[in-house]
């Protein structure tokens, strides 16, 4: 029994430009629109300085916030114990917590006309949050470094409020008290509760 084989010749289109063509355009590449660090002017009623230093404390915010999440993540996946369980949800519904201000923070960014970090590497060197080992801490050492985590941002985000509202911004200093502290706090006094040595069946 023959058999047939068909060899189906491609040839790339020469013109993926024409409309309706299909062909998407690849590997395109070109120089920054918007660099990092600068605005563009937007009509919202703020004055360029006001937004500048918004954006300047908004991205540090940013920045620790990922990296905060990150933190979530890498902890909800690197739970043991009896406790596994408890803890392993409750961190994965925080990181998803803290998931939703980072899209707020950066979308506050862009909307005053900045450049929100996005890039982890760029996050990386913008962090203040200190680097944990690559592998797996003690239980409570994972929280602790949470709670840490947690603090350095609820600081920084108090006085950004703080100098932001002096400026007349109340938008940012609304996101910065309403979300990035008050998740902030309810989710420390969760973390804190679980490192109380205190006894399961006798008071």
């Amino acid at each position: 029994m023959e058999t047939t084989t068909t060899t189906a010749t491609y040839t790339e289109a020469t013109t993926p430009n024409v409309r309706g063509g299909g062909q998407p355009l690849l590997h395109q590449k070109g120089a920054e629109t918007q660099a990092f660090g600068t605005l563009k002017q937007l009509p919202i009623g703020l004055g360029h300085d006001t937004r500048m230093y918004a954006c300047q404390r908004l991205n540090r915010v940013l920045a620790d916030t990922q990296i905060l999440y990150s933190l979530y993540k890498k902890h909800h996946w690197l739970m043991r114990g009896a406790t596994f369980y408890s803890l392993h949800l409750m961190l994965d519904k925080h990181a998803e917590a803290q998931l939703a201000i980072v899209d707020a923070l950066a979308e506050r960014v862009q909307s005053l006309g900045g450049v929100a970090v996005g890039d982890p590497r760029h996050v990386a060197e913008l962090t203040a949050i200190p680097r944990p080992p690559d592998g797996v801490e003690p239980v409570p050492v994972m929280l602790s470094r949470l709670l840490d985590a947690h603090e350095r941002i609820l600081i920084d985000a108090r006085d950004a409020a703080a100098r932001i509202s002096a400026e007349g911004d109340e938008g940012t200093t609304d996101l910065l008290v309403s979300e990035v502290i008050r998740t902030g706090e309810a989710q420390v006094w969760f973390l804190a509760e679980h490192l109380v040595d205190t006894p399961l069946v006798r008071g």
